[in-house]
């Protein structure tokens, strides 16, 4: 090793000789290599040796020493995180002149003026008059047809189910057409004034492209709003509001699309990135006024709008309740991070906001849409159920389709800012990521749709039996089971669901299953009273042995049950106490309100009665009690009188009854008993003292 060392140490100090050596006096190469080659190889073995040597711990020939640092002195450090995100905003902004610079190169790059073209100034009366009367066109078309258009607007009310969807489509058609003229004329003028390939014709044409992008983004929004069409409106909204909603969106879409073009446009001139970053910066204020503006201005509009998509989807309502706070944080936050992306050269921000917003408001369209073909089916189901009523099998399916989107614009959005603006992982990372979770995220969403599916069903079959004529046993026994089976398949579509999902994502789901199962086990062990109450519990709702409403008697109590558990039974006294009575504990039941009640009461009367005269005069008395309806709704057997069940010394015993409806027989009886003592004695029947 020592060896090894001296040789190194030699080598360095030739090429140590060879580097102080002036040029005319370096050595010479070898016969068959020339001068440089030479040169090129000594200096490369002093590298390898001194970095060997650096790595050994050994001084390098000819370095000089280390000088201590002074006392006190402080060590250099790297700036920490804030202090160079404040260095960069510093020479962010110090670009701004240099951005200034290259804007206004803009019109001496428009100006053909020398070449026998157009100055700036005419280029920009020419663009001027280009785009009035693309915009005039577009209105000309879109009143040309003004009586019809209220004709066929009032044929589009979601009353009208399907076939609004057919005059809904007849006003699309004729904006449609208005937006076409607008691009006609914007072609017109392309080929009558800037055919040319020249900067200036590349530039005229951008901004009629831009204008035609203007009009089909506000065509989006008119197509919902209606202003001026009530009857054809796509959300709930008064005119006035949909009238300046309208005007102010459009006004905010023309500020978005021209300030875009104007960025693009600068580009063209090759700006250094700083510049390019402050005018980003610079223009954030403007930015947030304006949507700033846009938010406070339609308090009212929103309030009106999410509160009628919040009907179904809750969080809108929350939405609209709170919207200027939510509207504001969100733009705040989102010009913040804009700037804050600019000034830390991460380029994607601007994507990642467009990206954003284009989601976020198509979220807001989509669901408008959804909810306004929801209501055109609705109204088209059994018995013409009006928009809004009930659940039904279009409401089911959007829901569906809801989740489904609002996952793919979540996902969407989330890539955009992880990955490419926040860079907490590569776009590989994301991709493995995004596919070992697809099969969990189907199956998740499989168990969403079947759980929507069976709660459909269920809630169908219930409104079935529970319509006017059904039984009265049958409702009541769904109402006792319908809580049960609920629960039953809502815990077995979530573990299944839960389980497929874990296993897709890698998670090894065997040893889960062995800890349940123990620990299943060990509960059944220690638990027996409580797997007692639940088996017990099934075997009675098998039975049908009660259900909710019914009053029944058990070894433990009586009273109506109110509602169950797994484990135990809920009865109410008729004195108001609540009895809980554990399944394992009811041992056996008495059920006073299955099917029908036979009722029986005794009356006291004089030995000398007539009891033939007694019995018609009771017989006529339960006919006048079947023809009032709500007792003959109650009463399955009129009142009639049984016989005589006791003679005593001074009175008779007469025994009556009558068979009623489970339910409130007391009722019944005590209007029996006033009949009698009403009209018995005009008959001349008297009652024993």
């Amino acid at each position: 090793m020592i060896a090894v060392r001296s040789i190194a140490i030699a080598v360095v100090l030739l090429a140590a000789a060879f580097h102080e050596r002036p040029v005319h006096a370096q050595e010479a190469a070898p016969p068959n290599m020339p001068q440089e080659q030479f040169d090129a190889l000594v200096n490369a073995i002093s590298r390898s040796v001194l970095e060997k040597l650096k790595s050994e711990g050994l001084p390098a020939q000819g370095a000089a020493p280390a000088k201590p640092a002074p006392s006190g002195a402080a060590s250099h450090e790297e700036p920490d995180e804030i202090s160079r995100f404040l260095q960069q905003a510093a020479t962010v902004m110090q670009a701004t002149p240099v951005f200034g610079e290259h804007l206004a190169a803009i019109p001496p790059m428009l100006d053909e003026s020398a070449t026998g073209g157009r100055g700036p100034g005419r280029l920009l009366l020419v663009l001027t008059l280009a785009v009035a009367g693309a915009l005039v066109a577009e209105a000309l078309v879109r009143a040309a047809p003004g009586t019809l258009r209220h004709r066929i607007a009032a044929g589009a009310a979601a009353e009208r189910g399907l076939r609004s969807l057919n005059q809904l489509g007849l006003l699309a058609l004729l904006d449609g057409l208005a937006v076409l003229a607008f691009w006609l004329v914007a072609r017109a003028a392309i080929a009558t004034w800037f055919a040319g390939a020249g900067t200036q014709d590349r530039f005229a044409a951008g901004i009629l492209m831009a204008a035609l992008l203007w009009r089909l983004y506000a065509l989006v929004f008119r197509l919902i709003l209606r202003p001026g069409l009530p009857a054809a409106r796509l959300c709930r909204m008064d005119d006035h509001e949909a009238r300046t909603l309208y005007r102010r969106v459009s006004a905010v879409l023309l500020f978005a699309i021209a300030g875009r073009l104007l960025f693009y446009v600068v580009e063209t001139t090759k700006p250094p990135p700083e510049a390019i970053a402050a005018s980003r910066v610079l223009t954030a204020p403007i930015v947030l006024a304006v949507f700033g503006w846009l938010v406070v201005r339609s308090k009212e509009a929103a309030r009106q709008w999410f509160g009628g998509l919040g009907v179904v989807a809750p969080v809108a309502g929350f939405i609209g309740r709170h919207w200027v706070g939510l509207g504001v944080s969100f733009f705040t936050a989102a010009v913040a991070t804009q700037v804050y992306g600019a000034i830390s050269e991460h380029l994607d921000v601007p994507k990642a906001l467009i990206l954003t917003l284009t989601l976020v408001a198509g979220l807001l369209i989509f669901e408008t849409l959804m909810q306004a073909l929801v209501r055109r089916l609705d109204s088209q189901l059994a018995g013409f159920t009006p928009a809004g009523d009930t659940p039904k099998l279009p409401d089911v399916i959007a829901r569906c389709v809801r989740v489904a989107v609002l996952i793919g614009i979540v996902v969407a959005i989330a890539e955009s800012w992880v990955v490419n603006v926040f860079r907490l992982v590569d776009a590989s990372a994301w991709k493995q990521l995004a596919r070992s979770s697809q099969t969990a995220g189907i199956t998740l969403f499989t168990a969403f749709v079947l759980w929507e599916l069976f709660n459909y069903v269920a809630n169908n079959y219930v409104a079935r039996k529970t319509a006017p004529g059904s039984m009265a046993s049958a409702m009541s026994r769904l109402g006792t089971l319908m809580p049960m089976l609920r629960v039953t398949v809502g815990i077995i579509l979530a573990t299944v669901a839960i389980l497929i999902a874990l296993e897709n994502i890698g998670v090894n789901v065997t040893p889960l299953l062995a800890g349940v199962s123990v620990l299943g086990l060990a509960l059944s062990f220690g638990s027996q009273t409580l797997v007692k109450d639940i088996v017990s519990g099934i075997f009675y709702l098998a039975d049908d042995a009660f259900r909710v409403g019914e009053y029944i008697a058990c070894d433990k109590g009586q009273g109506t049950v109110e509602s169950f558990t797994l484990r135990s039974v809920r009865l109410r006294n008729q004195n108001g106490q609540v009895h809980t009575i554990p399944f394992g504990d009811l041992g056996q039941i008495s059920n006073f309100s299955r099917d029908w009640a036979a009722v029986k009461f005794d009356l006291r009367v004089a030995r000398d009665t007539d009891l033939e005269k007694l019995r018609q005069a009771t017989k006529k008395i339960g006919a006048e009690m079947m023809e009032v309806p709500e007792l003959k709704a109650e009463l399955l057997e009129p009142l009639k009188m049984q016989g005589v069940a006791e003679v005593a010394d001074n009175a008779l015993l007469i025994r009556f009854k009558f068979t009623a409806r489970p339910g409130n027989p007391g009722m019944i009886q005590n209007e029996a008993v006033t009949r009698m003592l009403r009209t018995l004695p005009a008959l001349g029947v008297e009652f024993a003292k």
